[in-house]
């Protein structure tokens, strides 16, 4: 089955002058990471606004993107809904629309205990066929997925093929690096504050699920490669510190808006973040462009 690996970006969903999904842009994104080297992308995740889409828009937005792609990249869906029977319908409509895997967190506000957690992930990943994943962020749903719950996913569910990893614990990545012994990727968020890109790579994961991608896509596929050489090693210290300051930016207010900021600054698809998300502030929003300047991001990426 299709795992994961390397650069795989989390992507906003665009939006037109009239708050409405723009279908284009989201095609021009999609080119945009087939020619910079992307492995994968994540559609309708956090990044993508999904709590701020209505049902229809996401099954639009499912069966329009994945109907555009047809193999052109890996395209994984954030199928998660507030109840089990609306994510598995979700993904199964995925499946049915041709996604190339589906995507699960904890349904956020809820809380729920760890046995609940392992039911509602199992249930999902059960009822459909294709790849599944799971993005661990306790920091936006207030539950953390333990090391032993996603070892018993992976005992009994066979489509489970990768965890995300999103939260400050390199002995959370270790745990559960050892107990799936290589039967899942393992990847990781870009979020400075963590900092667990080097850890992951180092302890064995498989690269990073990350949203700088979005503004430096080539650098983030080489950083993000499983490490095999030395030089690998090199090149992914090399990359993190370089873009630190750039990444730390994209996460200074709630993702995406910076995201969706630094993307129109290079004259890509981006729209305003869905309200009651705001837009960037002008002084926060000037020194992004000034770093990205400064950076050479403009320059290599600007108008794509």
């Amino acid at each position: 089955m299709l795992k994961p690996s390397g650069s795989w970006v989390a992507i906003p969903t665009p939006f037109d002058a009239g708050d409405s999904v723009d279908y284009e842009g989201f095609y021009r994104i999609i080119e945009f990471h087939v020619k910079h080297g992307t492995s994968a992308l994540l559609v309708t995740g956090s990044t993508g606004e999904t709590t701020l889409l209505s049902m229809e828009e996401k099954r639009s937005i499912i069966r329009r993107v994945a109907n555009y792609n047809r193999s052109k990249i890996p395209i994984f869906f954030g199928t998660t809904c507030a109840t089990t029977r609306e994510t598995i319908s979700l993904s199964r409509y995925a499946e049915e629309s041709g996604a190339d895997g589906v995507l699960f967190v904890v349904p956020p506000y809820l809380r729920p205990p760890q046995e609940a957690v392992f039911l509602f992930l199992k249930s999902a990943m059960q009822s459909v066929s294709v790849p599944t994943a799971i993005y661990n962020n306790p920091a936006r749903v207030a539950v953390n997925i333990d090391p032993a719950t996603i070892k018993r996913l992976c005992d009994e569910c066979p489509n489970f093929v990768a965890d995300k990893e999103a939260m400050g614990s390199v002995q959370q990545l270790a745990e559960v690096i050892s107990l799936t012994q290589g039967r899942i990727n393992v990847l990781c968020c870009d979020y400075p504050a963590y900092s667990i890109a080097i850890p992951t790579l180092g302890l064995g994961g498989h690269g990073t699920a990350n949203i700088g991608g979005n503004i430096i896509p080539e650098e983030m596929a080489a950083m993000s490669k499983p490490w095999k050489t030395f030089e690998d090693v090199e090149t992914a210290r090399r990359i993190f510190f370089k873009y630190y300051r750039l990444v730390s930016l994209l996460y200074r207010v709630t993702n995406p808006v910076a995201v969706k900021a630094a993307m129109a600054i290079l004259g890509m698809p981006s729209g305003k973040p869905r309200l009651p998300l705001p837009e960037m502030e002008p002084g926060r929003l000037e020194e992004l462009r000034q770093v990205m300047d400064e950076l050479g991001v403009i320059a290599k990426y600007g108008r794509s």
